[in-house]
């Protein structure tokens, strides 16, 4: 079995407005730091510039119903799955992010990217409780 960490953040917005905002993979600079240099569609990929070269970034999961799992295909032609949900709680949201510890990675490295996740976490819930994404008529 491996190692994991889940991560989360409230979110006092509907599931359906955080998920249609976080689903979206041109809004992903806004809010996930590795992918702040931007990221680009390119024949219907998800295209962003790595310290490893292009990744693609694929939403797999039904992001309508909060699944938004998301595959990276790096260029060496690894992929790996991030499990990401947002889910109901009440009127608003929680979104939880499965961090799957990867066959080698040290403690130090490990500990260095659940931070990395959870200040995205913050940042996305600070993008969205400050109305910058909010669509209009409220908050859904």
């Amino acid at each position: 079995m491996s190692e994991f960490r889940h991560l989360s953040v409230p979110i006092g917005l509907s599931p359906r407005v955080v998920s249609a905002f976080a689903g979206d993979p041109a809004n992903l600079p806004r809010w996930a730091a590795g992918l702040a240099a931007g990221i680009g569609e390119e024949r219907g990929r998800w295209l962003a510039d790595s310290p490893l070269g292009a990744v693609e970034v694929r939403f797999v999961g039904d992001t309508s119903a909060g699944i938004l799992d998301h595959e990276v295909l790096f260029p060496d032609g690894t992929t790996v799955l991030n499990q990401f949900r947002i889910l109901a709680d009440g009127p608003h949201s929680l979104a939880v992010f499965h961090l799957r510890r990867e066959e080698g990675t040290t403690d130090e490295a490990f500990e260095s990217d659940a931070a990395a996740v959870q200040a995205d976490l913050d940042a996305l819930r600070r993008l969205l409780e400050d109305g910058a994404c909010v669509p209009p008529g409220g908050s859904g």
